[in-house]
């Protein structure tokens, strides 16, 4: 069986269409067993709609999670979906490639079959609950549409807003960094069940960032372009956020009230056993500065994904 991803008539979506087509075929030619990327069949055009045939795979970790009532995954499934997307971006980072839009969308598993097993809660009427586990770890990366070479020209504006790394938001320019940053979003997202950044605009996600992980560094804030100048004032005291001062309702003060540090929305769903080295790898990849961000490549050497540091 094959998958059939149809791309309807419209300029921007040919033109996106053809661009992940020339991704999938050039991924392919390198393709050494490694790249855990969707793999092309073939592509043709029917009546002006790009029709593009490929591996059949399983439903998305963001189907997963919606099928669970987004609860939690357990954190060694977390780690080995980690694992694989971080091998993944890699892969396409040594062939000069940004994907610019990950998120749990575009991640699919391989089959499409789960396992019931019992849950630790209980419903309102003390009765067993029940979460489905994928049967196979295994997962592949979809949707190039919006990748970009490195040496190419940068849109000003990438990834879906939850995924969006800080440098964007600021007009900073960006590059392979950002990847890092949505896989780190991510692994919160697969941790707890829930997005790290549920927003829908610029300042109230700066406001959510500053809260989870600290202050903006003020080396980037001064930077900021002129779209950007607006989130910020400054002082005597340096140049920092406008914020609960710019916000734009008293819901989106809330909204980032309620949020926890990194460390506390990790300590919610990991033992002990895993907290402090699962912590470290998510600032890591969270790194405001995206020069001092891990690689795709250190991501992997990190302890997180090291089985001998982890007491089982």
């Amino acid at each position: 069986m094959v998958a059939i991803k149809v791309v309807r008539s419209i300029g921007k979506y040919r033109d996106a269409a053809m661009i992940e087509i020339d991704v999938l075929q050039l991924l392919a030619k390198h393709e050494l067993g490694r790249s855990r990327c969707v793999q092309i069949r073939n592509w043709f055009d029917y009546r002006n709609h790009i029709c593009i045939v490929f591996e059949k795979l399983g439903p998305s970790l963001f189907d997963f999670l919606r099928r669970n009532k987004y609860c939690s995954l357990p954190v060694d499934l977390v780690r080995e979906f980690g694992r694989q997307l971080l091998e993944s971006v890699a892969y396409m980072h040594d062939l000069h490639m940004i994907h610019t839009d990950l998120k749990p969308e575009n991640i699919l598993l391989v089959s499409s079959e789960s396992v019931k097993l019992p849950s630790s809660k209980r419903n309102s009427r003390g009765e067993m609950q029940f979460r489905c586990l994928p049967k196979s770890s295994s997962i592949k990366l979809i949707d190039f549409g919006s990748t970009v070479f490195d040496n190419k020209e940068h849109t000003s504006i990438v990834s879906t807003r939850h995924y969006r790394a800080p440098e964007v938001i600021l007009g900073l320019g960006w590059s392979f960094p950002c990847d890092l940053w949505s896989i780190g979003c991510i692994l919160v997202e697969l941790c707890s069940g829930n997005a790290l950044f549920q927003t829908h605009e610029n300042l109230e996600h700066l406001a959510m960032m500053e809260r989870v992980l600290g202050p903006l560094p003020e080396h980037m804030t001064r930077k900021a372009d002129r779209g950007a100048e607006k989130y910020f004032r400054t002082s005597r005291r340096g140049t920092r956020l406008n914020w609960p001062e710019g916000a734009v309702s008293r819901e989106s003060i809330r909204a980032v009230k309620k949020l926890d540090q990194l460390k506390d929305i990790v300590s919610q769903y990991v033992d002990s056993s895993w907290k402090s080295v699962f912590t470290d790898l998510l600032h890591r990849l969270l790194e405001f500065n995206p020069a001092e961000r891990l690689t795709a490549r250190q991501a992997l050497d990190h302890p997180f994904f090291k089985d001998h540091i982890i007491n089982r």
